[in-house]
């Protein structure tokens, strides 16, 4: 299977579209009927991935380049990851995958503004996060973006950092996949958006929620370009209906 809906993607399937997108299948259809809004989409498989490579010849000439990389030093890691992307991005995506993808993205709306984003087969794992070590690419419109923007994703399984990150960690590079998810945009011009742990972060407090919220898009929090607004609630006292704000930060805006 070379493309799944939200609908038909649960936290089981890791392994067929990594981390990100098995939470966002299962937040879809475990959320949705209780009221919480999740914006629809696909992913596309770890088995429409590693099909790509093969049909392009690509995963002898992957492991050549990879080969050369100094796990010493480091000192070649740019020219090596550029080696490897440029690979993938030369590939071309076969007319089965292709009609895959654009009928997807056309069930999701008429030139429907997406969010095209990245998720490794090894990503979101209890001992491993690799969460800003691939690409996002949001407010993508058309077929063609959308396939273009799909194809940058998959080169970016070897941007420098998450290169390091595989060495660093012990993860064989030619053991993980890359599933591309595409899931509608929300209209942030007309609110706005954030990042919630359900666990505080920084001690590992359980009882604590840690939610972080600005104006605009969400990638501004990832990115660290701006500085959000931020809330720890009490856990206990929000399921008595307390009041449960333990601590909140105002951030400056202009």
């Amino acid at each position: 299977m070379l493309i799944k809906s939200f609908k038909s993607i649960g936290i089981e399937d890791i392994p067929a579209v990594g981390g990100k997108n098995a939470s966002l299948g299962e937040m879809y259809n475990q959320l949705t009927s209780k009221g919480i809004r999740i914006p629809n989409g696909f992913a596309t498989t770890s088995a429409a991935f590693w099909k790509f490579l093969k049909e392009n010849h690509i995963e002898e000439a992957l492991q050549n380049i990879l080969t050369g990389l100094d796990r010493k030093n480091y000192g070649n890691l740019s020219l090596i990851g550029e080696r490897a992307r440029d690979l993938i991005l030369k590939g071309e995506f076969s007319h089965e995958f292709t009609s895959a993808i654009v009928e997807a993205y056309k069930n999701l709306g008429k030139d429907a503004a997406v969010a095209v984003r990245s998720s490794a087969t090894a990503e979101d794992l209890p001992d491993a996060s690799f969460a800003g070590q691939h690409e996002t690419f949001l407010n993508v419109r058309g077929e063609e973006a959308v396939l273009q923007a799909a194809k940058k994703c998959f080169a970016s399984l070897y941007t420098n950092r998450a290169i390091k990150y595989r060495e660093d960690k012990g993860f064989k590079h030619s053991d993980v996949a890359l599933s591309v998810g595409v899931q509608l945009m929300v209209r942030a011009d007309k609110g706005c958006s954030g990042v919630g742990f359900t666990i505080e972060p920084e001690s590992g407090f359980e009882n604590a929620i840690l939610l972080s919220g600005v104006w605009g898009l969400g990638e501004n929090i990832v990115q660290g370009t701006v500085t959000p607004d931020e809330f720890y609630v009490f856990k206990p006292s929000l399921r008595n209906g307390k009041y449960s704000i333990l601590q909140k930060n105002w951030a400056i805006k202009n």
